[in-house]
């Protein structure tokens, strides 16, 4: 999911089963309107091929490295403003039907993700 400063949906995609969200991550940049000043993820999305999509698209990545690879450069002030995903998929999570995933097809599915984030763009 992509979020904007206010903490709101902005676009997102489904990845299949029990597969990473990072392919996803790609096409999900891509499909955004403008070029954002920083892409914001946590260590599940440390790649090298991923970082420089971001670079090369005109953003600055602010994604740590995991534990055994060499640091990279991560502003703690950006970083710190990760948990604004976190407290959106809260927020959309507070629907049954979201947090249960109850739709059983991907586009009904996806239809409640739109439906509960055009409600969430509406309360704030």
């Amino acid at each position: 999911m992509i979020a904007d400063a206010l903490g709101r949906a902005i676009a997102f995609r489904i990845s299949p089963g029990q597969a990473h969200e990072l392919p996803q991550a790609v096409p999900l940049l891509d499909s955004l309107p403008g070029i954002p000043m920083w892409v914001v993820g946590d260590r599940g999305y440390t790649s090298h091929a991923f970082r420089e999509h971001v670079w090369s698209m005109g953003a600055r990545p602010a994604i740590p490295a995991k534990s055994n690879e060499a640091p990279v450069a991560c502003p703690d002030w950006i970083y710190n403003n990760r948990n604004v995903v976190e407290r959106l998929w809260a927020r959309l999570k507070e629907w049954r039907a979201v947090a249960t995933r109850y739709e059983k097809t991907a586009s009904s599915f996806m239809g409640i993700l739109c439906l509960a984030a055009a409600l969430d763009w509406l309360k704030t």
